[in-house]
């Protein structure tokens, strides 16, 4: 009784609470076990190649969403917008065979600060998805992250890799995934929204993956697992903070991954970001910094 009387409490606190504040929790969450999510990623990627890992990723987070499918049956994954799931099924696919790749040959922090720009693609995507106008505060923000972007890359000063440009691409299909994510809130559920994400990326990646299978070895099942469980509880806290405030105010606080994996990347791999790095992850902040400011009708 006492334990259900916290719990209460506790609910009763947290709706209280400021709907960007909660955002903010939801995505400092969704931002610390999401950059865990790719340091395991780049751990296992010395042994298993990037299109399996994405299968495991998926296939072990739909294992951590079976209980709720079994609870609740096939209205689990109901949809009013099915058509926008499977636009978002596609980018999400291509997105995640991308990241995964370019984490595999790619810096963390470096792969994570390119990996910012998918802001700038998701206001762009947000003019036609969400019917949001294109003022001039939002064309200064697109310009200061692809000015960003030309800090970390410096083409024409040292040879810009192909993981960098797949590193783009995924961002690209991201920013186009965040606002379909936007677009999906308005109709259906959280769960739904994840389900269907897991389930799609579930099957599409397999292909891919059985093109280059090797069985991994026992210890790597163990953070395949882990894997799939925090990529679950980040997307979960991610589509949560979406659900909740403007996307616009919401997208800025994915910076906080940056934090988080100079963290994990320096601990665990001996990684120190460039000066480059952290210059282009500024300006592209301060940039996404511009979007949060609201366009008046």
């Amino acid at each position: 009784m006492k334990s259900a009387a916290a719990l209460s409490r506790a609910g009763t606190a947290w709706g209280n609470l400021a709907p960007e504040v909660r955002s903010g929790i939801l995505m400092l969450a969704a931002t610390g076990t999401l950059a865990g999510m790719h340091t395991v990623i780049r751990y296992l990627s010395e042994s298993v190649h990037p299109f399996e890992i994405a299968f495991f990723r998926s296939f072990f987070g739909l294992l951590v969403l079976s209980p709720f499918i079994f609870k609740n049956g096939i209205q689990a994954f109901q949809t009013f917008q099915p058509r926008l799931n499977a636009v978002r099924g596609v980018t999400s696919l291509f997105a995640m065979l991308a990241w995964f790749y370019g984490l595999s040959v790619v810096e963390l922090a470096k792969a994570t600060a390119l990996s910012f720009t998918n802001t700038m693609f998701g206001a762009i995507a947000a003019v036609f998805f969400l019917k949001e106008r294109m003022r001039l505060h939002r064309w200064l923000a697109v310009l200061a992250g692809f000015s960003g972007m030309l800090i970390i890359l410096r083409p024409g000063w040292i040879e810009v890799s192909s993981g960098s440009m797949i590193i783009l691409f995924s961002a690209l299909c991201w920013g186009m995934g965040m606002v379909i994510v936007k677009k999906l809130t308005e109709t259906d559920g959280t769960m739904s929204i994840i389900l269907w994400f897991t389930l799609w990326t579930t099957i599409a990646t397999f292909p891919f993956a059985a093109s280059q299978w090797v069985w991994p070895e026992a210890e790597d099942y163990f953070w395949l697992f882990v894997m799939g469980i925090l990529g679950s509880i980040g997307h979960l806290a991610a589509v949560s903070g979406f659900k909740i405030a403007d996307a616009s105010s919401v997208m800025p606080m994915d910076f906080l991954r940056l934090v988080w994996i100079s963290l994990f990347g320096f601990l665990f791999f001996g990684e120190i970001p460039e000066v480059w790095t952290l210059m282009g992850a500024a300006v592209i902040l301060a940039g996404s910094g511009l979007l949060m400011i609201p366009s008046k009708s």
